[in-house]
């Protein structure tokens, strides 16, 4: 019989990809979580997948031949202190793949504070147009592939490489398990102040990261990063290529459509013409173009592969119109992403005013730790709506500098009132969580309508 895993934590993202690539490996997968939902409920019910709903004690009795541990396990868990009382096998998420999958391939991590979602689909996109099947786990849904995980058929993996713990018994990075022979440094910002006091602490796992990667490697670094360029001072033993810099990849001379030429090394190697927008993504391109090369896929082939790539959900992804007006979903959780949205959008957009919904709902963000930076990023905003529930800092206070433009709100269905009833033709919506935020998308079109039909 093939082994089996019971996964703790199963309906997260991450711990959910892990479910998928074991089954398809051949395991026997069941698991559980305190609240079983879909989408992911689904889609590992569609793997023939047992799920249990909570963490009761009980659940010994399926008699695992090991216990996978995602980090939303904490001491206190009922069934994690009786699997402890036991004496019973268990590892991490990020440890398990790391042995069962990850060892014989060639894992393409990618890592950063911003934009290792877009990236790490962008790449995977790039194998998979080159007929290369790659295994992926990526921690979104990008919107060219049906599933966020898969075992893929090459010697290829790619990897969402993600700084935060990996378990309650094991504090350290999850990327630090991943041992990459090609890695992407996107950026690197303070973020995850729940785990973190400082961009030191968080630059000293990066560098642990680095210390991970072959001489017979490559590392694919945002030249442009003072805290990255700490990072790699700090001792390097693998080649770095860089980009956003004259020196390495560039994004050289603009498009009115959107489009712009990729420079490396000062020379054209090609022009992308794309449908996503903003400076951040073209950044983005040239990571993962670079970081393409690295396994022989030629520049121009790349291009050509992200000419049709259709990006991820949750990012900037348009949700519906009503009266003329765009409401999109954007995965914000940090200062930095809201204002280079934004900048992108604004540069795309000639016609219409922009509104900014803001749910700070990132651990950092509840926390107040960056508060500060929110109202600069928010700047390009024509008008900003902050849902300030549950939030232990003023959210009046640390928006009154945008003056008339800032409103901030307690109850939702108000939230959604007012911007219904401000918004009109031509304007865009942008709703900017890294959660559910209620449902406020699809309230914010029905209310939308609703004016219109008035």
């Amino acid at each position: 019989m093939p082994a089996h895993l019971h996964i703790l934590g199963i309906c997260g993202t991450f711990m959910g990809g892990i479910a998928a690539i074991a089954k398809s490996a051949g395991f026997r997968v069941t698991g559980c979580d305190a609240a079983v939902y879909p989408p992911m409920s689904e889609q590992l019910s569609r793997l023939g997948i047992e799920l249990t709903e909570g963490f009761g004690a009980e659940q010994l009795s399926v008699a695992p031949d090991v216990w996978v541990v995602g980090n939303v396990v904490s001491r206190g868990n009922p069934l994690m202190e009786a699997i402890l009382d036991r004496g019973d096998r268990y590892v991490s998420g990020p440890q398990w793949l790391a042995e069962h999958v990850l060892a014989e391939r060639h894992v393409l991590a990618v890592a950063g504070t911003h934009g290792k979602t877009t990236v790490s689909s962008m790449l995977a996109w790039i194998l998979e147009c080159q007929g290369l099947r790659p295994g992926f786990l990526i921690g979104g849904v990008a919107q060219d592939f049906p599933v966020s995980a898969r075992l893929g058929e090459s010697r290829y993996f790619v990897i969402e490489a993600d700084e935060y713990d990996t378990a309650f018994f094991d504090k350290r990075s999850k990327f630090l398990h991943y041992r990459p022979r090609t890695a992407v440094l996107n950026n690197l910002e303070f973020d995850h102040a729940d785990i973190f006091d400082d961009l030191a602490a968080i630059e000293r796992q990066f560098h642990h990261f680095v210390r991970t990667i072959p001489h017979a490697g490559l590392i694919v670094a945002n030249g442009a990063d003072g805290a990255l360029e700490r990072v790699l001072t700090q001792g390097c033993w693998t080649p770095v290529e860089r980009f956003a810099c004259a020196t390495g990849w560039a994004v050289g001379t603009p498009g009115s459509d959107g489009s712009f030429e990729v420079l490396r090394a000062g020379a054209p190697v090609g022009r992308l013409r794309w449908q996503l927008l903003g400076e951040h993504n073209q950044l983005n391109a040239l990571a993962a173009i670079a970081a393409a090369a690295n396994v022989g896929v030629a520049p121009a082939d790349a291009i050509r592969a992200l000419g049709t790539f259709s990006g991820v959900r949750r990012r900037m992804e348009l949700r519906g119109r009503a009266r003329g007006i765009s409401v999109y979903d954007d995965f914000a959780h940090h200062p930095t992403a809201i204002r280079t949205t934004l900048q992108g959008l604004r540069r795309a957009s000639n016609k219409g005013r922009i509104l900014a919904v803001l749910e700070p709902r990132s651990n950092t963000m509840k926390r107040g730790v960056l508060k500060e930076a929110l109202p600069e990023s928010l700047a390009g905003a024509d008008l900003v709506y902050v849902y300030s529930a549950g939030l232990p800092w003023d959210a009046a206070a640390v928006f009154a500098s945008l003056g008339h433009r800032a409103h901030c709100f307690h109850a939702l269905d108000a939230l959604v009132a007012a911007v219904a009833s401000d918004a009109r033709a031509e304007d865009h919506i942008v709703v900017m969580s890294n959660g559910g935020f209620g449902g406020v998308h699809q309230k914010l079109l029905e209310a939308l309508a609703r004016e219109q039909a008035a």
